[in-house]
């Protein structure tokens, strides 16, 4: 399995929001509440998001998910913003633990959350506080911006 790279996320990223998760059943609420903070709107059931906010729902998402699953509570997912991007950041209080991809299972086994994030973000990267492992995913502020 391969690694994430090391290091914080864009140095002059500030908060915008953060949400804090105990249980898989509050990912939806997270997702809706994401949402309205990126576009202003709440998310009506079945309602289709534009593509860089349907992208970062779907990474906080599975990241988030990921750290209910291997991580230990609570997990806190931040969206930060920066000049020229937009970052989600997922903490949990595990600090034994490394994150890696999951790059060598059989399509179908799980554990593609991770590289998933790296499909749809500029970038994916992790980090650790004496409290918590981050794990970061950063985002044009628009569609159409190509990946570096």
């Amino acid at each position: 399995m391969a690694a994430l790279q090391f290091s914080p996320p864009v140095p002059d990223a500030v908060e915008v929001r953060h949400w804090a998760l105990t249980t898989g059943a509050e990912l939806s609420g997270l997702r809706t509440s994401l949402h309205q903070t990126l576009t202003g709107e709440a998310l009506l059931d079945g309602e289709k998001l534009d593509e860089v906010p349907e992208q970062m729902a779907l990474v906080a998402t599975e990241l988030a998910t990921n750290a209910l699953r291997h991580g230990l509570p609570p997990t806190i997912v931040t969206l930060l913003s920066a000049e020229d991007c937009l970052v989600i950041d997922v903490a949990d209080h595990d600090l034994a633990t490394a994150p890696e991809l999951a790059d060598t299972r059989p399509a179908g086994s799980g554990g593609r959350g991770l590289l998933l994030a790296r499909s749809f973000s500029l970038d994916v990267g992790w980090y650790a506080t004496a409290q918590a492992k981050h794990i970061w995913a950063t985002f044009p502020r628009r569609a159409g911006r190509p990946h570096p």
